[in-house]
């Protein structure tokens, strides 16, 4: 990450272009696209903008900088660089964090511990620039609750529903996030794309499935985007999505090849709470 923090460089770039107002938080209201394009997020994520269309796709979430936004399982922080900055000034991000006070000695060696807890560093290290974005901690089968019901505006979720798929813990986190949300709320879903009868351990969900168990729990689809399709894709790779970059599980064996492709195919799903 770049030297100069997120308040400083958009207070300049607000002030500036449109004359926005300094908030009683000390946090400059922005714009997504100011966010987005702000030296605060790091080289290597911006890097992905072309696959991930962060801009487009959060418009089309209608995420606004109002919100109070819940983003399940941020991992390394690619949205939560965007998502948290955005709302600073009058909207609030929560992460749907890894469960990082384990007793379990072998998970405290494990991936989502060391992962959580660089999260929440990253978080502590940026107060001045996130205003009240704060964790809870989610974590199925252990920890469902994403807080009070009917509290937050908007659920997201980024390629993360084969994790969930696998374990078979994919209804209970629908039916928590349409819990924890107002109603009228959006729980917004990006997710790599299967061909019908692909399994979950591929990497890709079916997304009929995902729609039909959305519905089941008591969302209704109110919008699909195509903004993060790749029709590249052809989802028959030797190690599932993680063959295409980021990952590129393959290392150097047919690297080429899967740089061509680019990232995956990706669904790109609107839901809304309805009244009871």
């Amino acid at each position: 990450m770049k030297n100069s923090t997120l308040l400083a460089s958009l207070i300049l770039t607000a002030t500036a272009s449109t004359g926005a107002i300094a908030h009683s938080s000390g946090h400059e209201a922005v714009s997504l696209q100011q966010v987005v394009s702000s030296d605060f997020r790091q080289d290597k994520n911006a890097s992905r903008d072309n696959y991930r269309h962060p801009v487009e796709t959060l418009k089309f979430f209608e995420v606004k900088p109002t919100d109070t936004v819940i983003e399940l399982w941020p991992g390394g922080g690619w949205y939560a660089e965007i998502l948290a900055p955005y709302l600073a000034a009058d909207g609030q991000y929560v992460a749907g964090n890894f469960n990082t006070e384990t007793e379990d000695e072998k998970k405290k060696q494990g991936y989502r511990v060391k992962a959580g807890k660089k999260f929440e560093g990253w978080l502590n290290d940026n107060r001045s620039s996130l205003g009240q974005a704060t964790t809870v901690t989610f974590e199925p089968p252990k920890f469902y609750s994403l807080g009070n019901e009917g509290s937050v505006d908007t659920v997201l979720t980024f390629r993360n529903l084969h994790n969930w798929a696998m374990k078979g813990h994919l209804q209970p986190v629908f039916e928590s996030a349409y819990k924890v949300l107002k109603t009228g709320g959006t729980f917004g879903v990006v997710e790599h794309r299967a061909n019908p009868g692909m399994d979950a351990k591929t990497g890709y969900m079916d997304e009929a499935e995902v729609i039909a168990l959305a519905e089941k729990v008591g969302f209704t689809l109110v919008a699909k985007s195509e903004v993060n399709a790749n029709s590249k894709d052809t989802k028959d790779h030797p190690k599932g999505v993680w063959s295409l970059p980021p990952r590129l599980a393959l290392e150097d064996q047919d690297k080429e090849k899967y740089l061509a492709i680019g990232e995956s195919d990706r669904m790109t799903l609107k839901f809304i709470k309805n009244s009871q």
